[in-house]
């Protein structure tokens, strides 16, 4: 009796303690969230560069409003231009923080991170009867590839020496590629998945995956590690729910 009594008050203080942890925060505390018009992560429903709140949409702005419910910390969002500006304001000023980024060279160090939340993928998309079958980048050069002009993938492509059959907007590489114009389409994915969609294309797939990079919500480095936990607890939670791939299949089927 004694034993379980003992064990009855240690389980009280233990969600005492965990209770006034969780009330650390200070008083007021709100963190601001910037983002860019980057489909299907986040857009405005105008199409245009500046924002707010209800007018945004987008699987990362979904998920990132889900998180910050879930772990119960205020916040605010606007989606802004460019995306570099994003970034330095996230990183120069307390309590933001921007959605998605990529932990790449300094980056890694001048942030706290919760994620990732997606990827941002480059890949040769071809139609759903498409029998083509990669290994390699170089194997592609027998095929007819449209990508997007003045892309990043575009140029590297080139550097890698595959010199593109069709360099187009994506929006007409993608009609190329049904009409069969073109053999593959190198885009974004799930960009170029959900651009293909809003044409009524779908059933598209990844016949090679050129490069897969982690996406992640940046906050600013002086964020309290409470709300760094306390928000990929909230993603790793809605991940595990299966509210993560819900949101993805809403968006890009």
């Amino acid at each position: 009796m004694l034993l379980k009594r003992l064990t009855m008050v240690l389980l009280g203080m233990g969600l005492l303690v965990s209770t006034l942890a969780r009330a650390e925060l200070p008083a007021g505390y709100k963190v601001t969230l910037l983002t860019e018009n980057a489909p299907p992560f986040s857009m405005a429903e105008d199409g245009k560069n500046f924002a707010r709140e209800e007018s945004l949409s987008g699987i990362a702005v979904e998920l990132v409003r889900e998180m910050f419910q879930k772990a119960g910390i205020p916040y605010s969002m606007t989606l802004r231009f460019p995306w570099a500006r994003v970034q330095k304001m996230a990183v120069e000023s307390p309590d933001h923080g921007a959605f998605l980024a990529a932990q790449i060279n300094q980056h890694e160090y001048m942030f706290k991170w919760v994620g990732p939340i997606a990827t941002d993928d480059w890949v040769l998309l071809g139609k759903a009867d498409s029998n083509i079958s990669l290994e390699s980048l170089g194997q592609a050069s027998g095929y007819r590839v449209g990508v997007g002009k003045g892309s990043e993938i575009e140029a590297h492509l080139l550097d890698q020496g595959l010199r593109p059959a069709a360099v187009a907007a994506d929006q007409e590489n993608a009609g190329k590629l049904l009409n069969g114009q073109i053999d593959l389409w190198a885009t974004r994915d799930p960009a170029g998945t959900y651009l293909a969609r809003q044409q009524g294309i779908t059933g598209l797939k990844p016949v090679l995956r050129i490069q897969s990079t982690p996406l992640f919500l940046a906050l600013n480095p002086e964020t309290p590690d409470e709300v760094v936990e306390r928000l990929q607890k909230a993603f790793d939670e809605l991940k595990a729910s299966g509210r993560v791939e819900q949101l993805f299949q809403s968006y890009l089927q």
